[in-house]
């Protein structure tokens, strides 16, 4: 039963991600090249609302719909970190051409060579696995 909730929240983010046409390429591109402000305003309502909706769970005493109660750790971690990290990830979306986000979606809409993006994606996280104990975190 768990599972069919995972599925259903997937299936409903893939749907809001092909609709929304934050899975399209011409959007991306439109982004880098900052032609247009569309994908801008999809990532800007996302990023308030999870600074909203954080902070309201944060602020109360919930629990997952599991019924297992709901924990933040503070990390204060150097912004270096962030800088490289953001940055390998911009030049793999630019790369792509897609956000880790719709990869699915992009392969449920019909769009077979995005298979190749699946698979480097978890290649590159199995190496990672592989050799996170080596890097500095």
């Amino acid at each position: 039963m768990r599972n069919l909730y995972f599925l259903a929240v997937g299936i409903l983010f893939g749907i809001t991600m092909f609709k929304s046409e934050a899975a399209s390429w011409f959007r991306i591109y439109e982004m880098f090249q900052f032609d247009a402000f569309h994908m801008y305003g999809i990532i800007g309502s996302a990023l308030v609302l999870g600074v909203v909706f954080t902070q309201i769970l944060k602020r109360g005493k919930y629990a997952s719909i599991f019924g297992s109660p709901l924990q933040f750790e503070d990390k204060n971690k150097s912004i270096a970190r962030y800088l490289i990290g953001g940055s390998i990830f911009g030049l793999g979306w630019a790369l792509a051409g897609a956000c880790p986000g719709p990869l699915f979606t992009l392969l449920g809409a019909g769009f077979l060579p995005i298979l190749v993006v699946i698979i480097a994606a978890t290649f590159g996280t199995f190496v990672y696995g592989l050799i996170q104990d080596k890097l500095p975190h």
